[in-house]
């Protein structure tokens, strides 16, 4: 549950900035919401003058069912996140950024893991009683770029990531994705050269054992 306090109403065409002077702060949680209207956003980090070292385009469907919710390296401060909302005024967006108590994987990445090639994709199904998936990306120390979608039927994009990051090792991209009902794939797609491979790890987050894979859906949802 986000503490309503700390939510910051970001409205369509408008950006807001977050601050850390502090280089003691090494990781910053962004969880973007909304009221049950698209999301459309664009996340990125500063570092200095004219240094963008992580940056994101972010649309989900629905912002209440299906938040954005990552974590972004800031090592080396000061560094400043900044989420310009580049939808229309009917649609604003809720923002809350919380420093160093972020969530953490749970699955162990060198285990999970498999190599993206540059050019490549690779998709990932789960079964209806997932309800949420980890993913997590990294490279050598060479730049990320990659495209992760969530899907609900045939090239139906539920929520879509376009990522960047200068350095892969050094700032490795960690997401959670909702996925309540059933159909649900995870595509992540590289889409830097062949020269650059990534490795990428997806799995369950959270499972509701409840949730019989025999039982019927109603509309879609697994929730009646």
């Amino acid at each position: 549950m986000q503490d309503l306090d700390s939510i910051v109403l970001i409205q369509g065409g408008s950006l807001k900035t977050w601050s850390y002077a502090s280089t003691a702060v090494d990781r910053v949680q962004v969880v973007l919401t909304t009221e049950g209207r698209p999301l459309d956003a664009d996340v990125e980090l500063w570092q200095g003058p004219d240094n963008t070292p992580c940056k994101m385009r972010v649309y989900s469907e629905d912002g209440s069912t299906r938040p954005f919710n990552c974590v972004i390296e800031t090592p080396r401060g000061p560094n400043t996140v900044a989420i310009r909302n580049i939808g229309q005024i009917e649609f604003p967006l809720g923002a809350e950024i919380t420093a160093n108590d972020t969530e953490e994987p749970i699955a162990d990445f060198r285990a999970t893991s498999m190599t993206v090639q540059g050019g490549a994709l690779r998709t990932y199904p789960f079964d209806p009683s997932v309800e949420s998936v980890e993913i997590t990306l990294k490279t050598d120390g060479r730049p990320l770029n990659s495209r992760i979608e969530l899907l609900q039927g045939p090239n139906n994009n539920k929520q879509v990531i376009e990522l960047y990051t200068e350095d892969g090792l050094d700032r490795p991209f960690f997401c959670i994705l909702e996925t309540m009902g059933s159909g649900n794939v995870v595509r992540v797609v590289n889409t830097a050269p062949v020269e650059f491979p990534l490795t990428a790890s997806v799995q369950p987050h959270i499972i509701d054992d409840t949730i019989s894979g025999t039982e019927a859906v109603i509309g879609g949802d697994s929730g009646w």
